[in-house]
């Protein structure tokens, strides 16, 4: 009995800590799991059972099994927000993931002024959707900047082209005469070259890109002045066109008969204010890429798009998988841009299943509650399924 007691009592003290901070844990977890329990797990069950009824808001809900969820898909304007919703899923998950991943490379370089170009494209993250949308109708009204800018664009054509052709002809030329020189001059010391610095530095040294950033500004100033010149002899003139005022917003048109303008519009500006967010995972997974593969990618003679695509593009897939996955959900679950619109654009163009669901849980005089349930629940399917489907291209994430 002595001997129990002297080793049972130094584990008291232990059981005792481990008590205490386990208490510790749920009080600091109590606050978001009470919310958690009262608001998503209490909210859902409602939903459930409310999808199951003819509830009103106003009056007992009564259970009238599958016919809200019959209802919904005889409802037109259901069909049109699913649709809707999918195509702005699909289009804004594929724009926002490129645009930040290349966002991304260009912030990790080593530029002048980095952290204010950060700062600056992090900016449309931290501002209300609601003025960021206010500021997208300003821009792309029928006498916006938009519609300015492409009319300068049709106008000036002539001189583009000039200039375009020009910028190209003479980054070619340079590019060719700067490979030829340096390769007349340094190929012997590459022979010579035994150590991994010395073979580094000289294919830095004679290996010029096409898209060499020197050599660049050089033929734009050439192009530019090539424009110049044939403006002030008369080669090239202005057209004379018509002002272009397309209605960006109040618009029945499809692209290609299948993505409503305004919906377009939507998509333009959900994609402008969320690649920063998304832009940030890929810059603290770009700066996790071990530079040796790089070097070693360097001298096998990789170009700058090769190393992209076989060296950075696989080692963000981690980065890229989580990126896809909460970009999924946030577009199917779009509501706010979509109601600060409006009456702006036509219902049809625009609707969502978010602003499906609110639009008949709160409409004045005849809410459809019941109805509204069941598309919620139908939406929190579609998301689940969604994602699932994607997790079968990141096969290799999830199972890690």
């Amino acid at each position: 009995m002595l001997n129990t007691r002297v080793k049972a009592s130094p584990k008291s003290p232990e059981k005792m800590r481990v008590r205490r901070d386990t208490l510790t844990a749920y009080a600091f977890l109590a606050p978001f799991l009470l919310t958690l329990l009262v608001f998503f797990f209490y909210g859902f069950v409602r939903a459930v059972y409310f999808s199951f009824t003819d509830y009103d808001l106003f009056n007992p809900p009564k259970f009238v099994g599958l016919k809200s969820y019959i209802n919904i898909f005889q409802d037109d304007k259901f069909r049109i927000a699913l649709t809707n919703t999918l195509l702005f899923s699909f289009v804004t998950t594929t724009l926002q993931t490129a645009g930040a991943l290349l966002l991304a490379v260009v912030l990790n370089q080593r530029i002048r002024g980095l952290m204010f170009f950060r700062s600056a494209y992090y900016m449309p993250s931290i501002t209300s959707s609601v003025v960021i949308t206010l500021v997208f109708l300003w821009l792309f009204q029928k006498k916006g900047i938009a519609n300015y800018l492409t009319t300068q664009f049709t106008q000036y054509t002539p001189h583009i082209v000039l200039f375009v052709v020009v910028l190209v002809v003479a980054q070619i030329i340079q590019v060719i005469f700067e490979r030829l020189r340096e390769a007349k001059n340094y190929v012997p010391e590459h022979r010579e070259a035994t150590s991994f610095d010395a073979l580094a530095r000289i294919r830095r040294v004679t290996y010029v890109h096409w898209s060499d950033p020197l050599l660049l500004w050089i033929s734009a100033a050439i192009g530019g002045i090539a424009v110049l010149v044939a403006s002030f002899m008369g080669w090239i003139q202005p057209r004379d066109v018509a002002t272009f005022d397309f209605d960006w917003v109040y618009n029945t048109d499809k692209l290609f008969g299948l993505l409503p303008i305004p919906l377009l519009f939507i998509i333009l500006m959900n994609t402008f204010t969320t690649i920063p967010t998304l832009m940030l995972f890929f810059l603290a997974g770009l700066q996790g890429i071990p530079t040796s593969l790089y070097e070693a990618a360097e001298l096998d003679g990789a170009t700058p798009g090769q190393k992209f695509w076989y060296v950075t593009v696989p080692q963000l897939q981690p980065v890229t998988f989580y990126a896809v996955t909460i970009s999924l959900i946030g577009t199917l679950q779009m509501f706010d841009q979509v109601k600060v619109i409006g009456d702006a654009a036509p219902l049809d163009s625009i609707i969502t299943l978010s602003y499906y669901i609110y639009n008949y849980s709160f409409r004045g005089g005849s809410s459809l509650a019941g109805m509204a349930s069941a598309a919620a629940m139908i939406l929190a399917v579609l998301t689940l399924l969604v994602v699932l489907v994607q997790r079968q291209f990141f096969k290799d994430e999830v199972n890690r």
